[in-house]
């Protein structure tokens, strides 16, 4: 199972008004380069938390990226963002990747904020006709903030 990273430049940008995670499109990019890796790692500042500082792969052959939000809302002062499954379908190879991005693909500046990553320890390949599901938490959540 992969592990979901929380980048810290996203409670910043999160706090300034950067994101509505109830109405902005969220989307997902995909790497094979650690995030400390990269020439400006993303997880360094505020400013440095942008998709600019991902190196993505190549995405030719894959399926949509863009997430549906299903909920949004806060209870009892716990915020929770409730996002639908993504299955990625490829009709050609796609990868490798290990790191998958959620990021904000609405706001212009600071444009594509990171949110966080998926880290699934390992490089994935799509080969043609192979999917793979991203499974968000319907009942936790993506993300929770409390």
């Amino acid at each position: 199972m992969a592990v979901f990273n929380k980048l810290n430049g996203f409670v910043e940008h999160l706090s300034e008004g950067v994101h509505n995670l109830g109405s902005d499109q969220l989307v997902l990019a995909l790497s094979n380069v650690a995030p400390t890796a990269e020439t400006t790692p993303p997880t360094s500042t505020t400013n440095d938390c942008i998709l600019a500082n991902v190196t993505e792969i190549t995405y030719t052959g894959l399926s949509t990226r863009n997430l549906t939000t299903s909920s949004s809302a806060q209870s009892s002062g716990t915020y929770r963002l409730v996002l639908d499954d993504l299955t990625l379908s490829s009709t050609g190879t796609v990868g490798p990747f290990r790191y998958i991005y959620l990021y904000n693909d609405t706001p212009t500046s600071p444009a594509d904020p990171l949110i966080g990553y998926f880290d699934y320890g390992a490089n994935l390949t799509l080969n043609n006709g192979e999917s793979l599901t991203i499974d968000f938490d319907q009942a936790s959540g993506a993300l929770t903030v409390g």
